[in-house]
């Protein structure tokens, strides 16, 4: 079986008065749409690191993340889907929640490590697969070379061009990714990395590694909201109004925060009028079910 899916994502306009106000032409790729959980970034990360767990003739995937992580739940899911038995290393104490029950379902095997061991992740993948030459390596949130080629493929993807182009940083990965994508097709399109964690300044190193020619971009540290996985009232607020607003799903740990991000910027005359602004939904909407309680 190919590693491969079919639908290519597409590109929807939003339309509010403040874009119109400010001269603003906005749309979003709906990278959400991919898959129902192997969906946007996730499944471009993983798409070349499966293609190489194929080539080394691999049977099981290991992988790691906390208990809430898309990045399990696609990898499960796309293990189930191409043929791999997979592993998952959980950050923390042994829980039951929404997401482990769907990385379960989907046949997932789950690990549960402390927090210190958890730092050193090849260690853990030593300790629990050293004896088993089908393990492959999957490194948290696919970061890696590969999950960053995989992410540049989203470029190629556009029926146009944009002035600016918006996405949402964990990893770096995917912000690398589409910076390639934006050098390799010589485009003027400035990009723009929103980090989701606290003292966000880190992911640009993270980013600049990643890069196969260096290139310049904005980073916007303001809106972590605290944190990883860290949400105020204001924003649980903007992400209830977007998507009764707009019909369009999106949580408060990646997206969220990007497109809370993308308001504020336009609200303050950080664009020029006239341009024209993508934001890309990275998918990851099963982020919601941690989030719950908050709604």
């Amino acid at each position: 079986m190919d590693i491969e899916l079919d639908f290519l994502s597409p590109v929807h306009q939003i339309k509010t008065k403040l874009f119109d106000e400010r001269g603003l032409t906005v749309f979003i790729k709906r990278d959400d749409l991919i898959h129902p959980i192997i969906s946007g970034n996730k499944w471009r990360k993983l798409k070349y690191i499966l293609k190489q767990a194929r080539d080394e003739e691999k049977t099981r995937l290991v992988t790691f993340g906390g208990a809430y992580s898309n990045h399990l739940l696609a990898t499960a899911a796309a293990a189930a889907k191409f043929g791999f038995k997979s592993t998952g290393i959980v950050r923390g104490e042994q829980v039951n929640n929404d997401t482990l029950f769907l990385c379960r379902l989907h046949g997932m095997n789950l690990l549960f490590t402390d927090r210190e061991s958890y730092r050193d992740k090849p260690a853990l993948f030593r300790k629990f697969f050293k004896n088993d030459p089908g393990a492959f390596f999957i490194d948290e949130g696919g970061a890696s070379p590969l999950g960053a080629r995989g992410c540049s493929e989203l470029i190629g993807e556009l029926p146009e061009t944009y002035d600016h182009i918006l996405c949402a940083s964990g990893t770096g990965t995917t912000a690398a990714g589409i910076i390639n994508g934006i050098t390799a097709q010589h485009l003027q399109t400035q990009f723009h990395a929103v980090p989701v964690f606290k003292n966000g300044e880190f992911i640009k190193n993270e980013i600049d590694k990643l890069l196969i020619t260096p290139a310049d971009y904005h980073l916007h540290t303001a809106y972590d909201f605290g944190g990883y996985g860290k949400a105020d009232d204001q924003l649980i607020e903007f992400v209830k109004q977007f998507v009764a607003n707009t019909g369009i799903l999106i949580e408060p740990v990646y997206t969220g925060k990007m497109l809370f991000a993308l308001y504020d910027l336009a609200a303050k005359n950080h664009f020029t009028p006239g341009s024209r602004i993508l934001a890309i939904h990275s998918g990851g909407i099963w982020g919601l079910l941690g989030m719950k309680e908050r709604f």
